[in-house]
């Protein structure tokens, strides 16, 4: 009877599961994996030179292709520094496999009620397991291909998510008889207790689109998740309502759709914000109603409107229970099918809303997501919003584009324009910098070593400039575009709100500073462009585009160029804070135009907010 070593069966069950990359760092405590990946031939480790980049680089190679990967970590320090990116791929409901090495299990034993296990070991699985979706640290050689095969299904099952196997080092090498192998049975999977009725469910949300007179669909990431995106268009068209589509979603149907009216929140387009703000019927899918999109009072949101939800996790649904009409807990995916189907089986009269989607168009035409007025070029710079809107037009019908936080973050997701087959990516529920450049990694390996646009920020480089050299050592064509606005921008402009202004810690003048990037570049010797002004936009871009190899540009900014619109503050004369509603944007419009703009009258904190 064949006999092996547990490492190799780590490693059949990674080909048997057509996995393909791997991303991890060698050590001690993971050698055993890493040779018998290797030997074995099908999956191809990726060396990353940080255990942070890949857990986050795992995450764009799913939303990628669609295919799970996994992460290998060594023992001690190796598996604390994945953790960022574990939590990252949390919060934003990425399925990974984190694959661990341990300390030799008698000193996991000997040493279990000790700080550390014998060298470098620690109690890792028990650090992550509220993070992850399954954690198992495997103590019995035969239960190695049961353990990843529930781990590889609980990853995909329901709400995605990362899941943890912790496998010590003495059990890496250890030998088992195939037929002494325990497997794991589908069938054990804990069935989700989704709604009863759907059908009567869909019901009620049919019935009150027949009464509404304002109504808006607001389209999350949860229907890529649930592989419903190919039914966003057909949903929209086919129920003819003005529709909003979430950060974290906005690749899943074309920008410039008549339909589609932007990205409302806190950081959200003047337009879409007037939509969400003003309809009378909010039915919102697979978007978990993150404070970033709604603002920071629930009941401020969509105010006039009743709001229906539509969530695989029951415990989205009940955050905010009391101010939803219904709550229904179902695969997005599956409620639209049923949805569409509905439409078409109805007498439905998509025209009733016509005078509603004139008025989301006069807030389109009126509040363009760019304007020169509203982000001028200042003290000889490129305003980032003038840049992200001309490279619109430069952009390849395939591209693939993942952003850092910062800058990259803020101008790429107020004036991307995503046409049908290209792909927008970010972290948006940890919003950790650094994520950009092993996002871009991630998403290149996805596609066979494709192409990825990688828009990122001189403070965002420096969490994983060492991430370079995998470009490089792969010869991946990743064109990395870095705004350098000396520093951490965002929270200059939060100074300024909180602290008059006073600097500490965000640019050079402040404690924190950057190197030149084109020396860097040059250094891993990586083709650079530097842009400061139009012109040097004209002539560069093409050349980046053109490229066929990694490539790094340089945009020059103002250090203080302000981020609008957006949700802000204003101190009162008693010092006490307000914060208006959603469609009380910064800059703030007068009183006489908001009122204008808004069908059921101004809040009273927007009347009141010069008071």
């Amino acid at each position: 009877m064949k006999e092996q070593k547990v490492s190799e069966y780590i490693a059949e069950f990674l080909e048997s599961n057509d996995i393909k990359h791997v991303f991890g760092v060698i050590g001690a405590g993971n050698a055993h994996i890493f040779d018998a990946i290797t030997q074995r031939g099908f999956t191809e480790i990726i060396c990353v030179h940080h255990e942070q980049a890949a857990c986050m680089a795992i995450q764009t190679y799913y939303r990628t292709c669609g295919k799970i990967s996994a992460a290998l970590l060594t023992t001690g320090a190796g598996s604390t520094n994945g953790i960022t990116g574990v939590v990252s791929a949390w919060a934003d409901s990425i399925p990974g496999i984190i694959i661990s090495g341990n300390e030799n299990l008698k000193y996991v034993d000997l040493h279990k009620d000790l700080r550390m296990w014998g060298v470098q070991g620690y109690d890792s699985t028990k650090m992550v397991e509220k993070v992850t979706k399954f954690v198992k640290r495997v103590k019995e050689p035969n239960t190695i291909l049961k353990d990843l095969q529930q781990a590889h299904a609980i990853a995909l099952h329901g709400r995605p998510g990362p899941v943890w196997v912790d496998v010590p080092l003495n059990i890496q090498s250890t030998k088992v008889n195939v037929g002494d192998l325990e497997q794991f049975d589908s069938l054990m999977l804990e069935p989700l207790d989704l709604t009863d009725s759907l059908e009567e469910s869909i019901d009620t949300v049919v019935n009150a689109l027949k009464n509404a007179k304002r109504p808006v669909l607001w389209l999350g990431h949860g229907i890529r998740l649930a592989g419903g995106q190919e039914l966003v268009k057909d949903l929209v068209e086919k129920s003819n309502i003005p529709s909003l589509i979430t950060w974290a979603g906005i690749d899943m149907i074309n920008s410039n759709h008549d339909l589609v009216y932007g990205r409302a929140g806190t950081y959200g387009q003047r337009c879409a914000n007037f939509v969400v703000q003003n309809c009378d019927f909010l039915l919102c899918i697979g978007t978990r109603m993150a404070i970033s999109q709604i603002g920071y009072e629930i009941n401020e949101l969509a105010r006039d409107a009743e709001i229906v939800i539509v969530d695989i996790d029951k415990n989205e649904l009940a955050k905010y229970s009391d101010r939803y009409k219904l709550s229904i807990h179902a695969d997005a995916k599956e409620f639209i099918s049923l949805l569409i189907g509905r439409l078409e089986n109805e007498i439905w009269n998509g025209e009733k809303y016509n005078e509603w989607i004139q008025k989301c168009n006069s807030y389109r035409k009126t509040y363009p997501w760019y304007s020169t007025s509203d982000h001028p070029d200042t003290n000889g710079f490129l305003n980032s919003y003038r840049f992200i809107n001309l490279l619109n037009d430069h952009l390849k019908d395939d591209q693939v584009i993942v952003t850092d936080m910062g800058t990259a973050l803020l101008s790429g997701h107020q004036t991307l324009k995503i046409k049908d087959g290209q792909r927008l990516m970010t972290s948006t529920g940890l919003g950790e910098m650094g994520y950009g450049l092993p996002g871009a990694i991630g998403a290149s390996f996805a596609k066979n070593k494709g192409e990825v646009m990688c828009l990122n920020c001189d403070g965002g480089m420096m969490m994983n400039l060492q991430e370079l050299q995998t470009v490089v050592h792969h010869k991946l064509p990743i064109k990395l575009f870095i705004f350098n606005n000396d520093g951490y921008l965002m929270i200059k402009h939060t100074q300024n709100a909180l602290f008059s202004g006073r600097r500490s810690g965000v640019d050079i003048n402040s404690g924190v500073s950057c190197p030149n990037f084109t020396s860097i570049a040059r250094a891993f010797d990586i083709p650079s462009f530097q842009i400061k002004t139009i012109e040097d936009f004209e002539s560069v871009i093409p050349q980046v585009q053109a490229a066929t190899g990694p490539v790094i540009c340089e945009v020059f900014m103002d250090p203080q160029q302000p981020f609008f619109p957006k949700l802000s503050f204003v101190i009162k004369k008693d010092g006490t804070l307000i914060s208006p509603p959603l469609e009380d944007l910064s800059p703030f419009l007068s009183r006489e135009e908001l009122q204008l703009n808004m069908i059921n009258g101004l809040h009273d904190k927007s009347k009141n907010i010069y008071d």
